[in-house]
């Protein structure tokens, strides 16, 4: 299945949008804001995929509670006024909470909305700290922070005695997240980036970039950007003659940046805040995998989409928690109450006062054939 036909299968589950959320009983509407299509669509696609895969499988089996689970999907093309009027559409049409917005500058736009509407807003796809820092009520972070990517990151080079870190980054709110973040933990050892350079949202334009770091020579670039503009970064680093280590927080897309750059892919280092999805080393892969092959049609394993399948399943236990007549207060509690829990060797920790599930992180590394190692 191409693109265009995955994007239209998309877009015809969503076409219910219009409807009022509540017009058939025992159903719990969920709307999604995410790019769908643009430079970053695989991020919105593959996020989505990953929580249809576990919703399906989960209405199949009778929903939570006997409620079933629909959820509608808007396109943002990452733009944050298009995610804005998108959630102001959700609360509108009274959908019972919002689930997997993806971005940092969409979820930023869609946050006064949230707010102020007291939605549900479960598993956005950043781990950026104005998300989570002031804790809104509604607001529930499945993924660990940029600051805790971008740390060990750092820690990891630095350990490795290379100190000279560059940092390509997205001219916005979610590169100035990681940029801030790499910042931190250079300081915490006295050092600082060596040069920086950025690209703007949804461009590939990064020559200006090239120029400000190539020329400095640094043992390794921290790309703080989407899949699309980071290879472009790669490449053109070093055909102009870099050949130091690059270094991407998960939110670049990892197999969308292997597809990407091919054979050129060998080598790129990422850090991840999910399960490793590729093998069964785990419950909650070995339980994915099996969904995943179940699902069947186009659908392949990646981190993105994993991130969506934990996701699912993570709220699913909050709805559970929440009772037969679910409200997004009871919603809230359920979640709340999640304080302690295993998801397949996943651990999930919220509270009153932690809405931050996780700090997990692990690194990554593409090779040559396409394929994710850890």
């Amino acid at each position: 299945m191409n693109r265009r036909d995955a994007i239209r299968r998309v877009a015809a589950v969503g076409a219910t949008l219009a409807l009022p959320a509540f017009a058939q009983n025992n159903r719990v509407v969920l709307g999604q804001s995410a790019a769908l299509t643009g430079p970053a669509a695989q991020l919105g696609l593959q996020m989505n995929a990953g929580a249809r895969i576990y919703f399906n499988a989960l209405n199949a089996q009778g929903g939570v509670n006997g409620n079933t689970i629909e959820l509608r999907v808007a396109d943002d093309g990452y733009e944050p006024e298009r995610c804005k009027a998108n959630t102001d559409k959700f609360i509108k049409d009274d959908v019972f909470g919002l689930f997997g917005y993806v971005g940092t500058p969409t979820c930023l736009a869609a946050l006064p909305l949230v707010v102020d509407a007291k939605m549900p807003f479960f598993g956005p796809f950043t781990g950026a700290e104005a998300l989570r820092d002031p804790l809104h009520k509604s607001v529930f972070h499945l993924r660990a922070s940029y600051y805790d990517e971008t740390a060990l990151i750092v820690k990891q080079l630095t350990s490795l005695g290379l100190k000279k870190i560059a940092v390509f980054y997205q001219n916005d709110a979610y590169g100035k997240a990681g940029l801030e973040g790499v910042t931190r933990a250079l300081k915490a050892q006295n050092l600082a980036p060596v040069a920086l350079g950025t690209v703007e949202r949804n461009t590939v334009d990064v020559a200006q970039a090239v120029k400000e770091i190539a020329p400095k020579m640094p043992d390794a670039v921290v790309q703080i950007s989407a899949y699309k503009s980071c290879a472009a970064f790669i490449r053109a680093a070093r055909k102009a003659g870099y050949g130091g280590t690059f270094f991407n927080v998960s939110f670049v897309g990892t197999q969308a940046l292997a597809d990407e750059l091919g054979k050129e892919a060998n080598g790129i280092m990422v850090s991840q805040v999910m399960p490793f999805p590729f093998s069964t080393t785990t419950p909650i892969s070995r339980e994915y995998l099996e969904a995943v092959r179940k699902a069947g049609g186009d659908a392949q394993p990646n981190y993105s989409s994993m991130e969506g399948y934990l996701s699912a399943k993570v709220l699913a236990e909050g709805l559970k928690r929440a009772g037969r007549n679910p409200t997004r207060e009871s919603l809230i509690n359920g979640l709340e109450s999640i304080q302690n829990a295993d998801f397949g060797g996943f651990a999930v920790r919220f509270g009153p006062k932690d809405h931050v599930a996780s700090r997990f992180v692990d690194l990554s590394m593409l090779t040559e054939d396409g394929k994710v190692r850890r």
